[in-house]
């Protein structure tokens, strides 16, 4: 009678022993850079048929401050399609004993709101640990039950800059060969790992992987960390199935499926935007015309409740409420455009800051996450992005430029790179006579062109507030004591994509006394002080993604009573990643031409080339901030 409770104990001790999350037990090297470390990241993914998949994933880590709690997760999306069949948490302390579990009832169950969308059917359960001492572990599971199986979960072997990972598993079972999935394997060369594959199964488990660490200028952390992207050629997704071996294929599906009678319009609204066309031959400008006319007639709003993730409202819809997300506005200009008689097509495009290309050899649906239209004319194709009422047309700034995007034409899917901005074509040309006055105070009339990207950053002051406009300036001028605008006029060049500012500016004790004499900074309105940081051993390599090119030309007047003593030296700084000229000339006693040029180049530069980079924008940042010496003089 007593041998079942000692088959317990015997059984407990060992399931304690076996998930043994003491903080004192991870390996010394998986601390180093570390704010976590993974003790266990594992999914195990079963896809049962084309619309049936099951997915759990457990997750172990160990908290070591307060930076490393973003990776402590506690969290799993569901909507009608994707059901949370199970979930649960447990907390240790440093010495591995528990001392709190979770179970569903204790989760919140919200919906997912991102803050933009008018409709999104996605919701979350979620549970927040609030940790009362460091270091604590994590243990977190959950299953998932899904029909949806178009988009299967990718898997990554670091989740982020400053995790370490004991073991990572990710295993997929499948029951008929038309249900293989297709793995690509990214960045897996520095990785230990062991990849498994049988007959109806594909495993791999990656064991005592180091932290990445963070540097400036290196590339996304998407690109460089090891991964897997995980697709099937047969799934089922929101009610529809596909066949997809390639790009073609994804795009004809997408064009049957999503996007197949959505372009019509109510009569009244074709003959509307005839009307506006009329007299108009050449198709650019129709297009330029029609999305004026989309501008300044729809808004933005997102719209994320099931297909409707990917398919757009249809043109009819949105013609009459006058808003729509992405997929939707761009639909609806595509059949003003067709109603006038110019073709275009649809878009799909990894848009943000970041550059990210579509995988030219993996077709999925996990990529990408905005819709724009392409026009072709001429050999080549317009850009235009339908969410913007403001940018001009045939410009996409830094959102969605040069990266590799989806075309989906009506005889398929095509990979296409956007219109780029580099280097020269990203102008900042700053002009301006400033004087300085008897009480040492400036005075400076200050003109500046943007375009490119640099359009991107600056045209938007037009809409801005005066106290905001003011403020945004001091900021930008932030290295002027005392400065303040005295007034501002801007001018929007819309067709040829320049933005122009005329501001006044004043700042008092702008020279600054030096014993005897006096200083005066030959350069306060572009003074670039970027210097990268130091890494005494340079794991990564680094990025310009597009490069600029600086351009200044100052007239300096100084007042009757000083005189200079010295003048710097011409300048010219050429390196692979960009070239720096400075001159400075004597017009009279009393007035200094100052002209400077920075050119910095796009470019993907190995990481020995760093410290060379780093030694050219030290010297600009030097060169920058030149001051020359003033003489107070008797008159």
């Amino acid at each position: 009678m007593r041998i079942f409770p000692v088959c317990l104990l015997i059984l407990s001790v060992h399931f304690s022993f076996s998930q043994n999350y003491s903080y004192h037990t991870i390996p010394e090297e998986l601390m180093e850079n570390a704010n976590a470390v993974g003790r266990l990241d594992e999914m195990d993914i079963r896809i049962d048929a084309m619309d049936k998949m099951t997915y759990s994933a457990k997750q172990v880590v160990t908290v070591l401050n307060k930076s490393g709690d973003a990776f402590a997760r506690t969290r799993a999306f569901y909507d009608k399609e994707k059901k949370i069949k199970k979930i649960e948490a447990v907390v240790y302390d440093a010495s591995g004993n528990e001392i709190q579990r979770i179970k569903r009832r204790d989760f919140s169950d919200i919906a997912a709101v991102d803050g933009f969308s008018l409709y999104l059917d996605d919701r979350l359960l979620y549970y927040r640990y609030v940790p009362v001492q460091y270091p604590y572990t994590l243990e977190f599971s959950y299953e998932i039950e899904t029909s949806d199986t178009g988009i299967l979960p990718p898997w990554y072997f670091l989740s982020g800059y400053g995790i370490s990972v004991e073991q990572s598993s990710y295993a997929i079972s499948y029951l008929s060969n038309d249900l293989k999935p297709i793995i690509e394997e990214e960045n897996l060369s520095d990785i230990v790992f062991e990849k498994n594959e049988n007959q109806g199964t594909i495993s791999y488990t990656g064991t005592n992987i180091p932290a990445m660490v963070a540097e400036s200028l290196s590339p996304s952390f998407n690109a460089i960390c090891p991964k897997l992207s995980v697709r099937l050629p047969n799934f089922h997704y929101k009610g529809f199935n596909a066949k997809v071996g390639n790009w073609k294929d994804l795009g004809l599906w997408i064009q049957k499926e999503l996007l197949a009678g959505r372009t019509n319009l109510e009569d009244a609204t074709i003959q509307k935007v005839k009307e506006l066309v009329q007299g108009v031959d050449d198709d650019i400008e129709k297009a330029k015309i029609v999305y004026q006319y989309m501008q300044d007639n729809t808004r933005y709003i997102s719209v994320q409740i099931g297909i409707g993730g990917f398919q757009p409202i249809s043109a009819i819809e949105v013609d009459r409420v006058k808003y729509g997300d992405c997929k939707g506005l761009s639909n609806y200009t595509m059949a003003l455009l067709k109603a006038v008689g110019v073709e275009s097509y649809y878009v799909v495009v990894e848009a943000g800051g970041t550059k990210v290309d579509f995988k030219e050899g993996f077709a999925d649906l996990s990529q990408g996450n905005h819709a724009i239209v392409a026009i072709p004319y001429k050999g080549e194709y317009f850009w235009i992005d339908c969410t913007s009422q403001v940018h001009p047309f045939g410009f996409i700034g830094d959102f969605t430029d040069d990266r590799k995007v989806l075309v989906v034409k009506p005889d398929g899917g095509e990979i296409v790179t956007t219109t780029s901005y580099l280097n020269e074509q990203n102008l900042k040309k700053i002009r301006s006579t400033y004087k300085i006055l008897e009480d040492l105070s400036l005075e400076a009339k200050v003109t500046i062109e943007t375009m490119g990207v640099r359009y991107d950053d600056h045209f938007g002051l037009e809409r801005d507030k005066k106290e905001d406009v003011i403020e945004y300036y001091k900021k930008f001028w932030g290295n002027i004591n005392g400065l303040s605008v005295t007034g501002y006029s801007f001018a929007n060049n819309r067709e040829d994509v320049v933005f122009t500012e005329e501001i006044q500016l004043k700042a008092h004790d702008f020279v600054s006394k030096n014993g005897e004499d006096y200083l005066l900074t030959l350069n306060p309105l572009d003074n670039n002080s970027f210097v990268p940081p130091r890494y005494r051993n340079r794991k990564q390599s680094f990025v310009i993604q597009r490069g600029y090119l600086d351009e200044d030309e100052f007239i300096i007047q100084l007042p009757q009573n000083f005189s200079f003593t010295f003048l710097p030296e011409k300048h010219t700084e050429e390196t692979r990643f960009g070239t720096y000229e400075l001159e400075v000339h004597k017009k009279s006693d009393t007035e200094l031409l100052y002209k400077r040029k920075l050119l910095i180049k796009k470019g993907h530069y190995p990481k020995e080339d760093y410290n060379k980079y780093r030694s050219f924008r030290r010297n600009v940042a030097k060169l920058d901030n030149q001051k020359i010496v003033l003489k107070r003089r008797d008159l």
